[in-house]
């Protein structure tokens, strides 16, 4: 491997890791709390509700993220009431932008099942103790499902956010210049194919790998009790 290109490629990469990372952090705090949200929805008893999240889930889980992505940065800017509307059109006019609104959508789909396995793993004494001790629904949900969910869903969601990860090199194919959109370039202008993806693949493989370890980590700290 070329010495010389790795010097001119890694700083130029370097780059596009600073805007990886912040698509997946945005893409992640809104997908978290958004599929939190659903994920409550499924549990509940009305059928109305619980089947607009269910919809929801099957049709974001159902179809490819490029193909969201796409619908969300070709699709949405021909609508006259997206246009007509300023902080829609604030969205949809920026290729970074979409791409955070695609995957934050797209996760919170995933999101959803994986916290609503968590919720439907909390023992039913539990709740019902909490219940007879006087607690608010909010107050139940807060101290008692909400933490024993998590810690059944972390492993998965672990995965969850590794796959989130990758997803932003897709963003590369709506001119935003992430770790795949700068390799794109410099595959361009080198014609170094294989290295230069080697070097970018590298740079997912460590970032993945950091990801991975602090989610092993929080699950050891959330499970402490267990090896004492």
């Amino acid at each position: 491997m070329d010495l010389e290109l790795i010097q001119q490629a890694v700083p130029v990469l370097l780059k596009g890791l600073k805007v990886t990372a912040i698509l997946t952090v945005l893409s992640v705090l809104i997908g978290f709390n958004l599929g939190l949200g659903l994920a409550m929805m499924r549990l509940s008893s009305n059928r109305l509700v619980s089947g607009f999240a269910k919809g929801y889930s099957t049709v974001f889980r159902g179809t490819p993220l490029l193909v969201q992505i796409f619908l969300f940065y070709y699709g949405l800017g021909q609508l006259s009431f997206v246009k007509d509307n300023a902080a829609l059109w604030w969205v949809v006019s920026d290729g970074a932008r979409c791409a955070v609104l695609a995957l934050a959508l797209n996760t919170a789909a995933y999101t959803s099942e994986i916290l609503r396995g968590g919720l439907l793993s909390v023992p039913t004494g539990l709740v019902e103790a909490a219940q007879a001790c006087g607690m608010s629904r909010a107050l139940r949900f807060r101290r008692i499902e909400f933490p024993l969910a998590i810690r059944q869903a972390l492993p998965a969601y672990g995965n969850e956010l590794v796959l989130t990860l990758k997803g932003t090199s897709l963003a590369s194919t709506i001119t935003v210049l992430e770790v795949t959109g700068y390799a794109k370039r410099l595959m361009s202008q080198t014609f170094a194919v294989f290295e230069i993806f080697a070097i970018a693949g590298v740079f997912y493989l460590a970032i993945n790998l950091l990801l991975i370890t602090l989610v092993r980590l929080l699950e050891r700290y959330l499970n402490r009790h267990q090896s004492q």
